[in-house]
């Protein structure tokens, strides 16, 4: 059982922990965008690699400030023996087979997958950004993309409210299976996010506790 506060908001405090710069980033570009449902607070940890995803995962879950804590990481190239890891450590904190579905947002091969849905509906193939530097220069001008932190930061400002709607339409038509290359889970998490009805989170957490 989460130790649940008493809450002295309004609002659902959601903590979604971040595997790397890209994916805190992005998020945090989401969020200065006001584009989910304003009865969600977020706050976001930057785990700085996927190998410490778990462990903060664990941390912010007994710390109990939180009503849902979720997770958001790449999938990386096969076999996914990280990503296949955190969820592993996942389920077996909660002794749940399946409690890391529930709260792991992935995109396969890289979260540019989805960032990059803003402006095109071409699947990424490769979590190498060398691989995928020409698809960010032809859309946003940032030559060379390594995913240095000025360059994320240069990225996200042509991440806007307007093409959040695309992004959300083409991400909705990818597969959700984290092992099929080019997929991703992101959109059912959107739908949640921008929902009025906040009951998902309790359904989520009944499914962690069985």
């Amino acid at each position: 059982m989460i130790n649940k506060l008493p809450r002295f908001s309004d609002k659902h405090k959601i903590c979604i922990i971040c595997e790397g710069n890209e994916e805190y980033e992005y998020l945090s570009r989401l969020k200065d965008l006001k584009v989910w449902n304003e009865q969600y607070d977020f706050s976001l940890v930057n785990a700085g690699g996927n190998g410490n995803i778990p462990a903060r995962y664990q941390d912010r879950y007994q710390n109990g400030s939180y009503e849902i804590i979720l997770v958001f990481c790449d999938t990386e190239k096969k076999p996914y023996e990280q990503y296949e890891d955190i969820k592993r450590k996942i389920n077996d904190f909660h002794g749940v087979p399946n409690a890391a579905d529930e709260v792991v947002m992935f995109g396969n091969p890289c979260t540019m997958q989805i960032i990059a849905k803003h402006w095109t509906d071409e699947n990424l193939r490769s979590p190498a950004k060398p691989v995928n530097a020409p698809l960010v220069k032809k859309y946003t001008g940032v030559a060379n993309y390594k995913g240095r932190a000025d360059q994320i930061k240069e990225v996200m400002e042509y991440v806007t409210e307007e093409n959040y709607v695309y992004m959300r339409q083409r991400v909705s038509r990818l597969e959700r299976i984290d092992n099929v290359t080019g997929s991703s889970n992101f959109g059912k998490f959107i739908k949640l996010f921008e929902s009025e009805n906040s009951g998902w989170i309790d359904g989520v957490n009944e499914k962690l506790e069985e």
